[in-house]
This record gives C-alpha cells, sequence and structure tokens, in this order.
C-alpha cells in the first residue's frame, strides 16, 4: 500500500480551547467541514469540562481503530454478528517527569447468534487488536477484556 495522508487543523478560539477541522471532512453536499471543538482537560490548569480532549481523542483512536479492523476482518472471514460495542479507558498518569497515556483498556463487546462461532469471534477480536494500526503505532499498552454474548 502507499503512503497516505490525514489533515487535520486546528484553530485557537478562545481561553484553552479551540476548534479541530479536516479539509477531507465535508458535510454532504455542502462545502462545509466538520469540525469538533477540543480543550485542555478540567483536571488540568484552566481546562474546561463537556468538551472533547486530546486525551479523550487519543483513547478514540484505539478504540475506534479496534472496531474498523474487526469490521474488516469479520467481513472477510464472512463472520455474521449482531451487534459490535467497545467502551475504552485511557490511562493518564506522569512517568519520568511527563505525562502520558500508559494505557489503553479496551472493553468490546460483540453480540452473536450462534454459540459454535464464539471461539472463531475471539479470534477475530485478538487479530483485530493485533492488527490495528493505531495500537501499533504508539507506545501505550494495550489491554482488550473482550465479551462475547450469545443472543437467542
Amino acid at each position: 500500500m502507499e503512503k497516505h495522508t490525514y489533515n487535520v487543523n486546528i484553530s485557537w478560539t478562545q481561553d484553552r480551547k479551540g476548534m479541530m477541522c479536516s479539509p477531507e471532512l465535508k458535510k454532504n453536499e455542502t462545502n462545509e467541514t466538520y469540525c469538533i471543538e477540543v480543550a485542555t482537560p478540567p483536571e488540568f490548569d484552566k481546562g474546561i469540562p463537556n468538551i472533547w480532549t486530546p486525551e479523550h481523542l487519543f483513547t478514540a483512536a484505539v478504540s475506534s481503530c479496534l472496531m474498523t479492523t474487526f469490521l474488516a476482518i469479520a467481513e472477510y472471514s464472512k463472520l455474521e454478528f449482531v451487534s459490535f460495542k467497545c467502551d475504552s479507558k485511557g490511562i493518564l498518569e506522569k512517568l519520568d517527569g511527563k505525562f502520558v497515556i500508559s494505557e489503553v483498556l479496551l472493553f468490546p463487546e460483540v453480540i452473536i447468534t450462534d454459540e459454535s462461532k464464539r471461539e472463531r469471534t475471539e479470534r477475530i477480536l485478538d487479530k483485530s487488536e493485533k492488527a490495528c494500526l493505531i495500537s501499533n503505532s504508539i507506545t501505550s499498552k494495550v489491554t482488550m477484556k473482550s465479551k462475547i454474548t450469545i443472543q437467542n
């Protein structure tokens, strides 16, 4: 595969927040760009509550990469499933005098209808975690605790 580039533009708006946009992400039938507000988290000096933070986005990148990788592998493997969801937690701590996201905990849950597909689903989840390009690009520990539920 050739190299790909993903563009993100950040502009400060006020205080400790700004607007994050990508020129590649356009709303349907308009030229308006999708943007989200980002801010310093409230745990830091002058942080702002209830706004997406870099820490949330970092955690979301790992979690959403797991999902999209799972969806691709499940499709190629012809795995039938009812639903996929994934809760996640990014652990921020100070190590060697620097703030880092030391670990990302992933809690994927897949609902299937056939008990005989449980082990296969687990293998596909494990393969997805190992193949996730975001997890492979970071130094944070990634821990996954999956749950597979049978829907009758």
